[in-house]
């Protein structure tokens, strides 16, 4: 394994921990990490949709404010993104704007992924800003701890009379 796999294997591992995290507060469990070159953690970001009562606090965008505000600047160039899932369309969107140089993603997401499944946003060359991106690191794993949270959902559920 050369020295880039073995790093994205690593903070993958480290969206994985964040991921639980967000598993253990009811959201759905995607965590991300943004590393520069060196290989320094700027921020982390879990999914906080449902303790912060907002549709757009997915892993990625939080990670994406947290660097911004730690950085004092939008404009994250140099940067790397790692999440658990494929980012959706939004998020996608959102990593264009911020101008992040590579994304890392662990599984796929057929239903609403924008970095190959349904769209291929990061490629888009009508967009004025085009990353490279790595899927399908530690994908099991990834894919894994959603299968799990959504069992035990779809187990909880309360029948409706």
């Amino acid at each position: 394994m050369d020295l880039l796999a073995a790093r994205d294997e690593f903070y993958i591992g480290r969206c994985l921990h964040l991921a639980d995290q967000a598993a253990l507060r009811g959201e759905v469990p995607v965590g991300a990490v943004i590393v520069d070159a060196s290989g320094a953690v700027v921020a982390e970001g879990m999914n906080l949709r449902e303790t912060e009562f907002d549709a757009t606090a997915h892993a990625e965008v939080v990670a994406l404010r947290r660097a911004s505000l730690l950085r004092r600047r939008w404009y994250l160039e140099g940067l790397t993104l790692y999440v658990t899932l494929e980012p959706c369309i939004m998020c996608s969107g959102a990593l264009v704007q911020s101008r992040i140089a590579r994304v890392v993603y662990g599984c796929t997401d057929p239903k609403g992924g924008a970095m190959g499944s349904l769209y291929d946003v990061a490629s888009d060359t009508r967009l004025n800003h085009r990353f490279p991106y790595t899927p399908g690191v530690r994908a099991e794993e990834c894919a894994a701890r959603l299968s799990t949270f959504f069992q035990g959902k779809r187990k909880n559920r309360t029948p409706r009379a």
